[in-house]
């Protein structure tokens, strides 16, 4: 490797100090997608790498400080496939002054020969599409990927050794990755190199270890990792029970439990659906009872959990790890709260995904996805029945003190998302919403606009793999916008 000593820049320094130096290497990863960019300088500077297809860039990399006579290395990620890009290393001195090292040319390989998902585009014409999207989906081998807007597939997670789900993928606060499969969790950085893992295998020994009679059988469809490097895990129980009202005999019934581990995965609290809900309540599809699939961090330091077979979302007093795991409220079909719209069929059903939107106080906006497996007809018989579902992405104000809710905005385009689905707000004001297999079909990513009637802005459609989840982000760098 040849360092490239580099020495421009605007600002002035202090006429009395030495010009400062800088200098910086480009190198090839693991990844075929990602160079490593590492440089120092001769005083301490934020540093960030510019980087595009030509000396143009325009896109950067986080910053980071280097000290005086340091080193930092960079993962410069966001590239497509066989591509040739331009990058260089841009330092800001506290002295005002700005540097740039020399340009460096750096291709990205091919693909592995995996089937990776295929998606294509659409935008409505003068509309501004900003970010990325995350995808997890079923279907091809490579089934954690990032697109660009355009359709671009500029990153992705891949190990033959893991199974063709990951279920989901999640992008942190530091930069790294969450690939979730049944039996192991990682911490992945843009590299593709594991910086963190648990296996079930290594949960449950703990869980024994420590006393609890529980025993995970995999892990499934969310975690959360919290900014104190804690991570809560959902897990699969299942236990017996003897004749249930409808049920004679033995009937072993899954359930969900959320095992809190902190950063160096030891334990430090455990929730068990058992303990707190009534097993002869399963409006859905049981014995597999809960089938919780999201995971939601509150203000008040407590959790959300989305509870697809319950059609409910509920808050568990987690206290930032104090607290006695009582379920504070379920929201949701014969649940605590009351719906303004007085109407059955606008409770979401059998959901994913909730996210808060906007919260203050006791007043919180949740966006879900309404999958609507069960939803009423005006005779309250289930659309199934009937085969007139339809699924949408909603917009919910609750309110906790009132114990009221209503539904504030929807996007309901008439399809049928039988499972899976995703929905955010934008911070343009926007929606994006996930329909995984829409009407039997491929999967469709759709930003629409907030109004009333909302306009499709932005889609991108699935071959080859339906999305379990697909959100959108920035960039691949936290606090950076592409």
């Amino acid at each position: 490797m040849a360092w490239v000593f580099f020495l421009a820049g605007c600002g002035s320094p202090a006429s009395s100090d030495p010009p400062p130096w800088t200098y910086g290497a480009v190198a090839a990863t693991l990844h075929p997608l990602v160079a490593q960019y590492t440089v120092a300088a001769s005083a301490p500077a934020q540093v960030s790498i510019e980087f595009g297809t030509d000396t143009s860039y325009g896109r950067s990399t986080w910053s980071q400080q280097v000290n005086a006579g340091g080193k930092a290395s960079f993962f410069v990620a966001g590239m497509r496939p066989t591509t040739t890009y331009h990058m260089r290393a841009r330092f800001d001195f506290a002295s005002g002054a700005t540097m740039y090292d020399s340009d460096h040319i750096f291709t990205t390989k091919g693909l592995p020969n995996v089937t990776f998902p295929q998606v294509t585009v659409n935008q409505t014409s003068g509309s501004s599409v900003q970010g990325v999207d995350v995808t997890s989906s079923t279907g091809p081998q490579a089934t954690a990927a990032v697109f660009d807007h355009d359709g671009s597939l500029i990153w992705y997670y891949y190990d033959p050794a893991m199974p063709p789900l990951t279920f989901p993928l999640k992008f942190l606060a530091n930069g790294d990755f969450i690939a979730q499969y049944y039996q192991n969790l990682r911490e992945v950085d843009l590299s593709g190199q594991v910086v963190r893992e648990e296996t079930i295998d290594q949960l449950n020994h703990d869980l024994k270890a420590a006393g609890y009679s529980i025993h995970a059988a995999e892990f499934h469809h969310d975690m959360l990792s919290l900014a104190n490097g804690h991570w809560i895990v959902l897990v699969d129980l299942e236990k017996d029970f003897q004749d249930l009202p409808g049920y004679p005999g033995t009937t072993q019934v899954v359930g969900d439990a959320l095992v809190d581990l902190d950063p160096n995965n030891r334990l430090v609290w455990v929730w068990n659906t058992f303990d707190h809900l009534d097993v002869n309540r399963h409006p859905y599809m049981f014995p597999d009872w809960t089938h919780s699939n999201a995971l939601v961090y509150t203000p008040d330091g407590n959790l959300l959990l989305s509870m697809r077979h319950q059609s409910w979302i509920i808050k568990i007093n987690y206290a930032n790890g104090a607290g006695n795991g009582d379920i504070l409220w379920r929201l949701g079909p014969e649940g605590d709260f009351s719906l303004a719209q007085n109407d059955a069929a606008q409770w979401f059903y059998n959901e994913h995904a909730p996210v808060i939107v906007q919260s203050q106080g006791a007043k919180t906006t949740l966006a879900m996805f309404d999958n609507g497996n069960t939803r009423p007809d005006s005779s309250g018989q289930r659309c199934e029945q009937n085969n007139d579902c339809y699924s949408r992405g909603l917009l919910m104000d609750v309110d906790e003190s009132a114990m009221t809710a209503s539904v504030s905005w929807q996007y309901q385009p008439g399809w049928y998302s039988l499972w899976g689905g995703d929905i955010e707000r934008l911070p343009n004001g926007d929606t994006e919403i996930d329909f995984t297999n829409p009407d039997g079909g491929p999967s469709r990513v759709v930003e629409t606009d907030s109004s009333a009637m909302p306009q499709v802005l932005w889609q991108m459609n699935s071959s080859k793999a339906e999305f379990y989840r697909a959100y959108r982000i920035p960039s691949l760098y936290p606090g950076v916008q592409w």
